[in-house]
């Protein structure tokens, strides 16, 4: 049986800057997305600790906010946890998408995952080469075993993900990274699926091809990330860092429609969409109708 969905609200910016993604859930959950995802659960919130950041890097590690980010992803790691263990779909509400950083080591504690990675930027830095130190520019990099320990390693489960697990789609900062040094995430063994390469083939054929790979991993199941600048800068530039281009509301929710039906998803997070600059409440609304969509064929089968 399907599991049912429970909301979990972690509402961290430790990983970005305190400008206004610590808002995004509360945004959704007032346009109501717990209606249409049909959720009878109480939302399970994590503490975020959101007064303790600070834009300082560490020396050594060159992040900021190191201690605070571990603490805080050990408590999200244990809600994650929790929701799965009783058998039900944990769905995610960021914060900035270094929230993976306690959603994966619950995962690996479980078994074999993949991660399935929605994003326009690549997030795959060495902490030295940010220009900020924000974890966000590297959390796919520590999520796949690389960088200091204090994050890379939090409960002893290093690597979360293989990188021949996960696949990245939706990059579109890849001359960005060149300009600043970036490892290029091409040179691991993540399989990544960029804007173009999208816009080359079909949708159908794109989803077909990552079911595909998904169901030849022999995996136990997959996580879902949907940072929200993967979506075009013209429907939705509510994100902290823009970038022209990106994909429809109707193209993610056939993405994530097809991989919630074909593949063992455990969650979903919904990170970096930034209510301040929504001002309207217009874009919130519209992200969570598509969500609604994307999840109506799996809702369906927990009747």
């Amino acid at each position: 049986m399907t599991p049912k969905i429970e909301i979990i609200s972690a509402p961290s910016i430790l990983g970005l800057k305190p400008t206004g993604v610590q808002e995004l859930g509360e945004a959704l959950l007032k346009a109501g997305l717990a209606g249409y995802l049909r959720c009878d659960y109480p939302v399970v919130g994590v503490p975020a600790n959101n007064e303790s950041y600070s834009a300082e890097r560490d020396p050594k590690t060159k992040c900021i906010n190191l201690k605070a980010l571990q603490a805080f992803s050990m408590k999200l790691s244990s809600a994650v946890s929790k929701t799965i263990e009783e058998n039900r779909f944990a769905f995610v509400l960021g914060g900035d998408c270094s929230i993976l950083l306690g959603i994966m080591p619950a995962l690996k504690a479980k078994g074999n995952y993949g991660l399935i990675f929605f994003d326009a930027h690549a997030d795959f830095y060495e902490p030295e080469k940010s220009v900020t130190g924000e974890v966000a520019d590297m959390v796919l990099g520590f999520i796949v075993g690389h960088g200091t320990e204090v994050l890379s390693n939090i409960n002893g489960m290093n690597p979360y993900v293989l990188e021949k697990h996960v696949v990245h789609i939706g990059q579109r900062d890849e001359e960005e990274t060149k300009y600043y040094g970036s490892r290029n995430i091409r040179e691991s063994s993540i399989k990544c699926i960029n804007i173009s390469e999208i816009s080359a083939t079909s949708l159908e054929k794109t989803a077909a091809d990552i079911i595909n790979h998904i169901q030849n991993l022999n995996l136990d199941g997959v996580w879902i990330h949907y940072d929200t600048d993967v979506l075009s800068d013209d429907i939705n530039p509510a994100v902290d860092y823009r970038l022209p281009g990106g994909l429809q509301f109707s193209d993610m929710e056939y993405f994530i429609g097809e991989l919630l039906i074909n593949c063992n998803v455990a969650g979903l997070s919904l990170t970096i969409f930034n209510p301040r600059l929504d001002t309207d409440g217009n874009i919130a609304k519209k992200l969570t109708v598509s969500l609604g969509k994307a999840f109506k064929k799996f809702i369906l089968e927990l009747k």
